[in-house]
Order: structure tokens, then sequence, then C-alpha cells
């Protein structure tokens, strides 16, 4: 892999070694095949014990990495028969989020999500996965198609957060990203949410508000982004790493404290590693959670997913 994070390092050296081996085997005949049995059983020590003791900061990084499955990579992989919709009817279209209808396990389905690119050119044209406004309205307006025509709505998170530029708030970003919240709520429809990589802030709330929601074992999901964090709390964005602890932001926190529903786990070394073993564990985790919500009224639903936010986690004061 070209692109590995600093963690990563010791399992690429491993891995680059056992590739030499095998190709020196192949190109000069020489047996390798106890060397090689050797270091893969090394390497899967390596692999279990670096990946099951994660920090925040670097469960952060590794949802951010760029070969990670983004929204379009799991519609591809877990999907059929995908027609992308543009424009919010209102001001244009936004390519940082993506949506439309397709079908999933047969039927029916609205599904969209936040969408980043892989290189500088995409990237621009994503916004980084930032959406502006129209962004937000035009995921509204596919909810609300959903709501027209009776079937469930699939939402992916991966975003840094909402665009913050002068144009997004002139167009009314803050009040976009309500309505989402306002109508979601209410709407009569089963919701599932995913969080596949970065969640951040309300431009990660706005397609957030769901029945379940389903979190990948190595996304993160949070407030404001732990540099943002950092920045704010001590004048300087070098303890983002503290700040990643601070802020609780991992799938293990938010299922701790109800945000999360399900953890879905992830290949050895992440959803980066292996798209399409990442989409298929998601693919079970998205059967059963729509078996079971479409199973439900229409109107206890709409009632649970407001109980369901409202019980989510705690507060109080020592006396």
């Amino acid at each position: 892999m070209s692109n590995y994070l600093d963690f990563e390092k010791p399992i690429i050296e491993l891995e680059t070694k056992i590739e030499e081996l095998n190709q020196r085997a192949s190109r000069d005949g020489n047996d390798f095949s106890d060397e090689i049995r050797r270091l893969q059983k090394k390497l899967g020590h390596l692999q279990k014990s670096t990946f099951s003791n994660l920090t925040p900061w670097q469960k952060t990084l590794l949802a951010r990495h760029a070969q990670r499955p983004y929204t379009l990579d799991y519609i591809a992989l877990l999907m059929d028969e995908f027609h992308e919709l543009h424009g919010d009817r209102v001001f244009g279209d936004n390519l940082a989020l993506v949506g439309g209808l397709a079908r999933f396990q047969g039927e029916s389905v609205v599904v969209m999500g936040h969408q980043k690119g892989r290189n500088t050119r995409e990237n621009i044209e994503r916004n980084f996965g930032m959406p502006a406004p129209e962004g937000y309205r035009k995921a509204l307006r596919l909810m609300k198609m959903a709501e027209k025509f009776g079937v469930p709505v699939i939402t992916f998170i991966d975003t840094p957060g909402a665009h913050p530029g002068l144009g997004a708030e002139e167009r009314g970003q803050g009040e976009a990203i309500a309505r989402n919240l306002h109508d979601m709520s209410r709407l009569r429809v089963p919701i599932v949410v995913v969080v596949s990589g970065e969640g951040g802030s309300g431009g990660a709330l706005a397609i957030g508000v769901g029945d379940r929601v389903l979190v990948l074992e190595h996304a993160v999901y949070s407030v404001i982004s732990p540099e943002s964090c950092s920045s704010i709390l001590w004048r300087e964005t070098s303890r983002a790493e503290e700040a990643a602890k601070a802020l609780k932001i991992t799938a293990q926190d938010m299922s701790d404290v109800g945000v999360a529903d399900r953890i879905v786990p992830e290949p050895v070394g992440g959803a980066h590693r292996n798209h399409k073993e990442a989409a298929e564990n998601l693919r079970q985790a998205l059967v059963e959670a729509l078996a079971e919500l479409k199973s439900i009224p229409v109107k206890e639903l709409v009632e649970s997913r407001f109980q369901r936010l409202r019980s989510i986690a705690s507060y109080g004061s020592t006396p």
C-alpha cells in the first residue's frame, strides 16, 4: 500500500517481506514456504494486536483514510439498479452529498450519503465531503420521496462537517440542517443510519436521525473535530490526540452511551484493506435492521424514534 498510517508501518513492512519472498520463489524456483508461513503467522498476530488497541486519535486517522470505502463504493457493492438523482429544486446540485433510488436485497430503498474524493480534482469537486445547504435540501427531497412511496431510507455518514463557507451561510446552512433534523424525526418510513467513516458535527447529524444507527468498527462520530476542539480549548491544534480521547468519539464510546445500536466489524486492518468484506459485513446488519423496522406500525415507528433520541445518554450533577 502506497498510502498508510504511521502505526501501520510495521504491518506494511511484514507484508512487503512476504510479497518479496513470494516473488523470489516464483522467479527462482526456491522454496520459501516455511519462512512465508512463519511471517504470515507473525503478521496475523501483529494485525490483531495493533487494531484491537487503537487509540481514539488513531481511529480518527483510520476513519479518514483516503482508501476507505465511500458512499458510492458501498452503494456499488451492496445495491442494484442505483439511479442517482440531482438537485434540491431551489438552488442547484451539490456533489458532496449523493443519493437516489436503488434496490437492496430486491426491495426498493432511497439511499444517500456524504461523498469524498480520492484525488485533488475529486476533492475539489466533492468539497472534501462537506455539503452546502443545497446538498442537505437534496437529501430532504429524497427523504420526502421515500415517504411518498413508502420505502425505507438508508444514509451513510462520512464528513468532517458541513461546508463553513460564506456562500453556504448566506444560503441558509443552519436552517437546512435544522429542517432536516425536524423532518427526519417525523418521517413515516424506516430510517437506518450508517456511520461509515468520519461523522462530524451538524454536517453529519443532518442525515443522522434514524431508527437504527449502525457504526463501523473504526468509524468516529463527534460534535467537533479533535483539531478544532484542541484549537478552541488550548489555542493550538497540537493537542488533537488528547482532545480525541476526551470527546469519546469511537464506535465503542457511541455504543456505551446509546448513540450506536450496533457496531459492524471491519476486515482485519480496517475497511480500506478489503472493501468487499466490509460491505458484506454491513449487508447483514442492514438486512436485520430493515426487517425489524418494517414490522413496526408507522405511528409506533415515529414515536419510538422520538423516544430513542430522548433517551440517549444522561447527565447529572454531584451534590
